[in-house]
């Protein structure tokens, strides 16, 4: 994991000397929206208009964040509307790379070896992390958004004149709740598993694992009396907790130390995450050799040997009991 330096690449691991010990995630430097007419969202400088074709996604199969848009493009039926390119799992001195071999696809693109060299073609001069998922405008070539959060809610609504626009992952009635529910899960668990494994203090580790493991207790009895996180229909918080929870079981609980319990051992999360992994189009989205092959290969500072586990044994396809709660809508 590395960044870019006045548009120089670094390789360089996060620095917690200056922050106990804990794992401190920057944020996201390119903010822009697409708009339906192209006029420039609230507090953003540039316009992007919805196109059909004008747009790619950068992504990786092992990355939680990139994970959230791909499953929004399958489910809102926009894979001919927007292209995408899939990094090669193994991010070593160089950061993510465009290496076809093992299901990545290169860039299809502009037949470039690296991601960071996308974010200096937009960017010559770029500081920052180079991250997935990357929102590309094919005609203006530039960075739209880094941000997976709100790439996906992009994805939701502005390209509806081409996708399936009877669904709607942030309705406006639920908004508050949903807001309510991530403000949760991302500091507590999508982005606490990484707090726990990239904490270099005890105490650093143990903050953020008893976190953790509470968002987990109240979550797992959340959904004990309702089928989905906010009510009985699938909405964005639940996709935004999905794509932690499959990755749960087979890299987080051994390579971050995230182990006091398994998503298997929570009885409702557990059926829950098979239920989301059962909806048509999302188990394409899931790829567990490159999750795997990622975590333990990359991270040296945490796996020196880069020994790949074979387990654990995993079946997100059986049955679930989620049919005992009202339908989702």
């Amino acid at each position: 994991m590395g960044l870019l330096v006045d548009g120089k690449w670094q390789d360089r691991w996060y620095d917690t000397k200056d922050s106990g010990g804990k794992f401190v995630r920057t944020q996201s430097r390119w903010r822009d929206w697409i708009t339906r007419d192209g006029t420039p969202a609230e507090g953003c400088s540039r316009g992007f208009k919805a196109e059909p074709g004008r747009y790619h996604l950068y992504v990786s199969l092992a990355c939680p964040w990139a994970h959230r848009t791909l499953i929004f493009r399958a489910l809102k039926k926009l894979e001919g509307i927007i292209s995408v390119s899939v990094v090669h799992h193994f991010m070593g001195a160089d950061g993510w790379t465009f290496v076809a071999q093992d299901g990545a696809t290169g860039d299809t693109l502009y037949g470039l070896d690296f991601l960071h060299q996308i974010y200096t073609r937009a960017d010559p001069a770029y500081s920052g992390r180079v991250t997935v998922p990357v929102l590309w405008d094919k005609k203006e070539q530039t960075i739209v958004s880094n941000e997976s959060s709100e790439i996906i809610r992009m994805l939701n609504s502005v390209f509806d004149e081409w996708g399936d626009a009877s669904l709607d992952f942030y309705p406006r009635p639920l908004r508050g709740e949903i807001d309510a529910i991530n403000a949760l899960v991302y500091p507590a668990v999508n982005n606490g598993v990484y707090r726990a494994g990239f904490a270099t203090t005890q105490g650093a580790y143990e903050e953020a694992f008893g976190e953790l493991f509470s968002a987990l207790d109240i979550l797992d009895d959340r959904l004990s009396k309702q089928r989905y996180l906010v009510g009985d229909r699938i909405t964005e918080a639940d996709w935004r907790l999905f794509t932690t929870l499959v990755r749960f079981d087979p890299v987080y609980v051994g390579h971050f130390k995230c182990n006091l319990r398994r998503i298997a051992d929570y009885p409702n999360l557990s059926n829950y995450l098979r239920d989301l992994y059962q909806v048509p189009g999302v188990a394409g989205t899931v790829n567990l050799n490159h999750i795997k092959a990622h975590y333990y290969g990359s991270h040296e500072t945490i796996n020196p040997t880069r020994i790949v586990p074979v387990g654990p044994e995993l079946d997100y396809g059986a049955p679930h009991d989620r049919m005992r709660f009202k339908k989702a809508a």
